[in-house]
């Protein structure tokens, strides 16, 4: 049996990475006089990877590393009308609706008998506000909100729940945060591709037989039920 089940939140329950990549466009429109677009989403790359020690994930984070980018890119000549906007975009992407992604009413209704956790990582105060919104934290036995997703962070979420970790089920669309580290505790990991996922959050997929891969959420409910009838 499968006695919990958790669920990642960015691009698994609601859209994130595409309100991302939209900035990141205007962003680099923003710059286009000083260089090549693909150059400057190079650069912010290279920049926001550097800064997950110092920022952590999330828009916040997002917000510092284009501001740095910016000034790195233009020799310090970026004026204050462009900086401005810069964090206009931020304050836009924290002020965001939620939307939900297709399939994922229909999996947690389908669900509802069952002990779900949602687990999600970045900036607090930002994803307490998406799961407010999304009008889906009565759904989950628990949130839990980490720093980084790793084979550590999930322990101590199971420990603290007493659940056994080859009782324990983790989807999502990070294979590296969502996926790897919760077959690496002996867990069950489901991997639910999005269109658009950040390149930091890809990971080769092992060779485990505890990991699935999901075209959408709303097919959870049924691959549950072949696991738990040794089908799967």
């Amino acid at each position: 049996m499968i006695d919990a089940v958790g669920l990642d939140a960015d691009d698994t329950l609601w859209e994130n990475e595409s309100f991302f990549r939209l900035t990141e466009a205007e962003f680099c429109a923003l710059l286009a006089d000083h260089v090549e677009a693909g150059d400057i989403a190079a650069r912010l790359f290279d920049v926001e990877r550097a800064n997950l020690a110092r920022y952590g994930y999330g828009i916040k984070g997002f917000m510092l590393s284009m501001v740095e980018t910016a000034i790195e890119l233009t020799d310090g000549r970026v004026d204050g009308r462009t900086i401005g906007r810069i964090l206009d975009m931020g304050r836009e992407m924290l002020a965001h609706p939620v939307d939900l992604l297709p399939g994922v009413e229909r999996a947690l209704d389908a669900m509802a008998g069952r002990r779900l956790i949602l687990i999600t990582k970045g900036d607090l105060m930002d994803q307490e506000r998406k799961i407010a919104a999304s009008g889906l934290a009565e759904r989950f036995a628990s949130v839990e909100i980490l720093a980084e997703k790793t084979p550590e962070g999930y322990a101590r979420i199971l420990w603290a729940q007493d659940i056994a970790p080859e009782r324990f089920l983790m989807a999502g669309n990070s294979m590296k945060s969502d996926v790897i580290p919760v077959l690496e505790l002996g867990g069950w990991g489901v991997f639910v591709p999005h269109r658009e996922t950040w390149a930091m959050e890809h990971a080769e997929a092992p060779d485990h037989p505890r990991l699935h891969e999901l075209a959408g959420l709303d097919e959870l409910p049924a691959l549950l039920a072949r696991i738990e009838a040794g089908e799967a």
